[in-house]
């Protein structure tokens, strides 16, 4: 494996992190056709223990055999699996950081957002047990999910819900995503929609960045729960379950 840099810490608010991967400034978009992904086992969410297990084991041993491959490079992604079971997934990134990758990617990204408890559970558990210089990603999270998944420790974003959702003639905007079949907001081409919805991904990331770096992620966080009931319950997870987590990096006034 090619020596890789590990991200760069600069300031936290909270669990949120502000840092520098390379030369980007974290929390970021990464497009996705430009992510290079490690091999590994994909399993669906929601399976029995043993499937999940195979599926680590799998991961682990081709990611073991792909690191020191010419092809494993300083921007290979490593693939967290585990499917529900947090001591899984839990398992499954720390052999990956230990083997050296320091760019995980969550698996089951899509279900996991509508499972808030889940997700506040299992994002928590990963970021305290490994390295803090290994830079997690989320990849399919809409613009309004954002600020919530950086507070809780996420790094890293992909465009891959741009495309897709310029498949499906929906348009993001920072609070909301919108049918144009329905909400008649513009008039815009598959390739003009995905351009509007990267720019409101970047929008989303910078606005999380200068919030970050002026110790007001908390208030975007709550501001984007007032308007969705599914920051609202993640939030409320975290709240009622993660408090310590939370409270680690919060100054005390």
């Amino acid at each position: 494996m090619t020596n890789k840099e590990n991200l760069e810490i600069k300031v936290h608010d909270g669990p949120a992190r502000l840092g520098k991967l390379d030369d980007l400034k974290t929390p970021t978009i990464i497009e996705a056709n430009s992510m290079k992904l490690c091999p590994d086992e994909p399993m669906a969410y929601n399976v029995p223990l043993s499937l999940a297990e195979w599926s680590v084991e799998q991961t682990l041993e081709k990611a073991s055999k792909y690191r020191d491959s010419e092809e494993c490079s300083i921007d290979t992604f490593a693939v967290i699996h585990g499917a529900k079971y947090t001591d899984l997934r839990v398992e499954c990134a720390k052999k990956l950081d230990e083997m050296g990758y320091n760019r995980l990617l969550i698996s089951n990204a899509d279900e996991l957002i509508r499972r808030p408890r889940d997700l506040a559970d299992i994002i928590s558990c990963l970021r305290e047990s490994i390295s803090p210089n290994t830079a997690l990603c989320f990849p399919f999270a809409e613009a309004s999910f954002v600020p919530i998944l950086s507070y809780v420790g996420i790094d890293l974003f992909s465009d891959a819900i741009c495309e897709f959702y310029s498949y499906l003639n929906i348009i993001m905007t920072p609070g909301n995503s919108y049918n144009l079949e329905q909400y008649n907001i513009y008039s815009l081409n598959q390739n003009e929609l995905f351009e509007y919805n990267q720019k409101t991904m970047d929008l989303m990331v910078r606005e999380v960045r200068e919030n970050i770096k002026n110790g007001t992620i908390r208030n975007l966080v709550e501001s984007f729960s007032c308007s969705s009931p599914q920051n609202m319950s993640f939030l409320r997870m975290l709240d009622k379950n993660h408090m310590d987590y939370l409270e680690k990096y919060t100054p005390l006034y």
